[in-house]
């Protein structure tokens, strides 16, 4: 059977089960399969529960900072490459292909148990001038593409599960872009596209991905308009990306109708390259609202069956691409400059069904810390200490509790015999001297009876030292 029989196939099953009873039982069972499920602590998780994926674009120059990649492999099941395989990166002049910060990503992702989604193979911007302006005629530039889109899916086949085959083809009015493939090859290039990378990989699934067509608008008329003739053509594409690089306040009310239609042409849809900048300087209001609202984006994709993840673009807020382009705004990220958790991380989490449901979303900037009183001193307790990472100045550990008895709070304590923690997540963590006191965030504070309970830190010490005693609630737990 053929890629596109194949995906065929998949969209009448997927259709047949949107149908009558089929879909009232299938939720009522789904839904009661969630709420007996335990809450989940990390973005990976919570959303696997959902049946989705949680992603991140990925910086290749981030790859050698313990904390990026600690955040990056613990709390996303999806990477993205955010520039190395764009074409002036990959193939900077005809002929010569640079896979390495591609492979370098596709390392990380397996190691990490992640999928990885390609980005991008035929877009107008970060285009070598060789293309750009490289005065092909249109049989030359047609081979230019098929020589660039088989050599990169190619190499990358059984590894990159979707790509962005065509990125940012059309106007805000709706109208296709004129770029160097649409002045010389004319709309067909599109569909040429699609049928090249199939050919290359039939396993992958290939995407047309866009901004500014997340409410129902010209824009997304107009890609709706030729998703609907490629498919009508028989083109293999499987899902449309909604980049979503939102304003705070001014998510569109029709955002989820109009995923919906995409899926309801038997497509997959995307959240890719999720952020909500703020004018800054960011206040706790803003920060509040903006929780608010990538939970809200969350949520509008858990309500659409077709929607399959949302990934959002970069990890924190010193790495954001946003100051640079949109002078005097900010802070669209998940972590602050200090890879901090914001609440928009908290609110997130909560969004996919994470986290604790007597807590607070982590927006809370007055009274208490937001944590939980420590429960009852658990009957047994066992806990790991483990080094993940050492260099010269620094490592990174990853404690792990096992308690036999159910709380609704925690506090972990323990002593760190050289350096000082410089930050930490899943717990708020300080030190006194060498005694360092890790207590629950307020996602997390309940664990039930054999339930686990996790925290990491960083420290500005790469000394070797054995497992030290760590208590739970005040009882010395066993250590492996």
């Amino acid at each position: 059977m053929s890629s596109l029989m194949r995906r065929t196939a998949a969209a009448f099953a997927a259709g047949a089960l949107l149908t009558g009873a089929v879909l009232t039982g299938t939720a009522h069972a789904e839904q009661a399969e969630r709420d007996a499920a335990p809450l989940q602590s990390t973005l990976r998780d919570a959303a696997a529960a959902q049946g989705r994926f949680a992603g991140t674009a990925i910086n290749d120059g981030l790859l050698s900072n313990p904390t990026y990649t600690s955040i990056a492999s613990r709390e996303f099941s999806s990477v993205t490459a955010e520039n190395v395989m764009k074409w002036e990166t990959i193939q900077p002049s005809r002929g010569n292909f640079n896979f390495s910060g591609g492979d370098r990503l596709v390392d990380f992702a397996q190691q990490n148990n992640q999928q990885v989604y390609g980005h991008t193979l035929v877009w107008h911007s970060q285009l070598p001038s060789w293309v750009s302006n490289g005065g092909f005629n249109a049989e030359q530039l047609n081979a230019v593409m098929t020589e660039h889109i088989t050599e990169v899916v190619s190499h990358y086949a059984g590894d990159v599960a979707y790509w962005d085959v065509v990125n940012e083809a059309f106007n805000e009015d709706g109208t296709l872009r004129q770029s160097v493939f649409q002045q010389t090859l004319g709309q067909q290039y599109i569909a040429d596209a699609f049928r090249v990378a199939d050919a290359a990989d039939p396993d992958a699934k290939l995407c047309i991905n866009d901004y500014n067509i997340e409410a129902i608008n010209a824009k997304s008329d107009g890609l709706y308009q030729l998703v609907s003739s490629l498919l009508q053509q028989g083109v293999p594409i499987d899902c449309v990306g909604f980049q979503s690089h939102l304003i705070l306040d001014q998510i569109p009310g029709s955002f989820q109708s109009n995923l919906q239609r995409f899926v309801d042409l038997g497509l997959e849809v995307i959240i890719t390259e999720l952020d909500i900048r703020i004018p800054m300087p960011a206040d706790q209001a803003e920060l509040q609202r903006q929780a608010e609202q990538f939970a809200e984006v969350t949520e509008v994709c858990l309500a659409v069956d077709g929607c399959v993840g949302v990934t959002v673009w970069g990890i924190s807020d010193r790495d954001s691409w946003v100051p640079d382009v949109f002078p005097g705004e900010g802070a669209a990220c998940l972590y602050d400059d200090n890879y901090q958790a914001k609440p928009a991380y908290y609110a997130m989490l909560e969004a996919f069904g994470g986290g604790d449901d007597g807590g607070d979303d982590g927006g809370d900037d007055g009274g208490d810390d937001g944590g939980e009183e420590p429960g009852p001193e658990p009957e047994g307790c066992a806990a790991t200490y483990s080094v993940v990472n050492r260099w010269n100045q620094g490592s990174v550990v990853e404690v792990s509790v096992t308690t036999e008895q159910a709380l609704s709070g925690w506090t972990v304590e323990f002593s760190l015999p050289a350096g000082s923690v410089t930050s930490g997540w899943n717990a708020q963590v300080s030190q006194s001297g060498t005694q360092v006191t890790a207590t629950n965030a307020p996602y997390n504070g309940s664990v039930p009876a054999g339930g686990t309970l996790s925290f990491g830190f960083q420290t500005d010490s790469g000394a070797t030292y054995d497992t030290p005693q760590i208590t739970l609630n005040g009882a010395p737990c066993a250590t492996a």
